[in-house]
Parts: structure tokens; C-alpha cells; sequence
């Protein structure tokens, strides 16, 4: 399934984060690519406050990965994979445990962990157009039927 969706405004990020975990109940691990600028940290520190994540939120560029907690506890992984040279960096920092592990995984450039990801992440390229706006386009499996977003 491929759909696309536009972002008018960084500010509406909320209310396209929101659509995403309704369209993909159940689907944990989201892979955002896209040129540099194209929001994928804005989405994704959007999709972290519709789960209730209400501090830390920053780019993990220099730490790979960032861990946030939801109110529940629960955890939710960030990775920025834009630095790491080589797929033997993954399994040095548990790459595949943390996509095992039923939480959470929002992943900026991807294409380093290609072989990691499970059959149903959702993956969203993210374009920056005119005016601030961006388009997201989303592939992912069919979401449960009656869900739409």
C-alpha cells in the first residue's frame, strides 16, 4: 500500500503523526528517508509527543540512538543512522534487539539497516516543497481493515 500525504506547515506535524499511528495500528518500527531538511526529525519528535514522550526530544546525530520514555514507561527509540560507515555498526549497538523488542522505532536514514527491518515497517520518504510544505510518501502493508487515516 502506497499513500501519500502533505505536511502544509512543520506545525501541523501533530496531526500528521497522529494519522500515521491510526493508519498502522500495531506497526512499531517507521523508517523515514529524504534529503536533508525534509523534516524527518520534526516528524519524528512529532510522532514521539502523540505517544506522550514529554522531554529529551532531540536529534540523536551524534548518539546514533535516543531513548524516550512514554507516560507509561515505555520505551521509544530514535536512531539517525546518517553517520555510521557500515552495517557491522548496527549489531556493535544491539540494532536488531532494539527493533525486536515490541517498542517503538523511528529510524532516520534507513538504507544503512536494510536486512534488519521486520516485513511490516512502515516506511515514509519525506520531500520538501515550496513554501515550507512537505510531502510524505508511505509504503507500508495494509493496515487493519476499517482503519484509515
Amino acid at each position: 500500500m502506497t499513500t501519500t500525504l502533505e505536511l502544509p506547515r512543520p506545525e501541523q506535524a501533530p496531526e500528521t503523526a497522529a494519522a500515521l499511528l491510526r493508519a498502522f495500528p500495531g506497526r512499531r518500527v517507521f523508517l523515514l528517508d529524504g534529503p536533508m531538511g525534509a523534516g524527518k526529525t520534526t516528524l519524528i519528535k512529532a510522532l514521539c509527543k502523540v505517544l506522550g514522550v514529554e522531554a529529551g526530544l532531540a536529534s540523536p546525530s551524534f548518539a546514533i540512538v535516543n531513548e524516550y520514555r512514554t507516560p507509561d514507561g515505555g520505551p521509544v527509540y530514535h536512531f539517525d543512522l546518517y553517520r555510521l560507515e557500515n552495517a557491522d555498526e548496527l549489531d556493535g549497538i544491539g540494532f536488531g534487539e532494539y527493533l525486536d523488542s515490541g517498542a517503538f522505532c523511528f529510524v532516520e536514514w534507513p538504507a544503512l539497516g536494510e536486512g534488519y527491518y521486520p516485513p511490516d515497517a512502515v516506511r515514509i520518504h519525506l520531500a520538501a516543497e515550496d513554501e515550507g510544505k512537505r510531502t510524505l510518501t508511505i509504503e507500508g502493508p495494509p493496515a487493519m481493515a476499517g482503519h484509515h487515516a
